[in-house]
This record gives structure tokens, C-alpha cells and sequence, in this order.
């Protein structure tokens, strides 16, 4: 029993610290109950999921910057008038916050509006 790492040894303390370790794609905590095990496997999942849809946010957003900082309006409207649903969605899904999302569709449109 002293070579098993669980252990806690401090203070006369002979249980094991960690019951269960779930480790999917790096994620590791300690569950004990089922409920535990389950909503920490769907946790890995959600926030894989939340970080690709905030990562396609970003390229959105990028996307029409671009095409501002490119002095295409054409462009520039197209690419933002194909972002604004997708703020809209992330938004919905509290991926993104309702504010943080009509901030950047407001700043984008005046830098539209802004070109000759």
C-alpha cells in the first residue's frame, strides 16, 4: 500500500484520495457517483463543442475585418451580413453574451458604414 499514489499518508491518513479520476482528452476529476462520472464525461464534451462555436465566432468576425481593412465595402457587407446570423445563434446559446454580441455587430457595422 505505500507505493499506490492515492494515498494519502498525512496525518495517519490511510484512504484512498481519489475514488474515481475520469481522464478524457486531458480533463480529470474526481467523481463518485454515477451522476458525477456522466456530468463530467458530458462536460468534455460541451466544452469542446462551446470551443470549436466560439473559435467560428472569432473567424467571423475576422472575416469581415479583413475584408474592411482590404477597402472592400462589397465585401465587407457580404461578409458581415453572413457573421450577424451566426453572432445571433451563438448568442442564443449563451456561448457568447448577449452584449459582447451586439457590441461587435455595432462596431462592425459603423466600420462598414465608416467606408468611402
Amino acid at each position: 500500500m505505500d507505493s499506490n499514489p492515492l494515498v494519502d499518508k498525512a496525518e495517519g491518513n490511510w484512504h484512498l484520495t481519489r475514488p474515481y479520476v475520469l481522464i478524457v482528452t486531458g480533463f480529470c476529476t474526481v467523481a463518485n457517483t454515477l451522476q458525477a462520472k456522466k456530468r463530467a464525461r458530458q462536460a468534455v464534451v460541451r466544452n469542446e463543442r462551446n470551443n470549436s462555436m466560439r473559435s467560428m465566432f472569432r473567424t467571423y468576425i475576422k472575416n469581415v475585418v479583413k475584408a474592411i481593412e482590404a477597402g472592400d465595402k462589397a465585401k465587407a457587407e457580404a461578409s458581415y451580413k453572413a457573421a450577424v446570423p451566426v453572432i445571433d445563434k451563438l448568442c442564443n446559446k449563451d456561448i457568447v453574451s448577449s452584449n459582447k454580441a451586439a457590441r461587435h455587430k455595432s462596431r462592425l457595422n459603423a466600420r462598414i458604414r465608416a467606408m468611402a
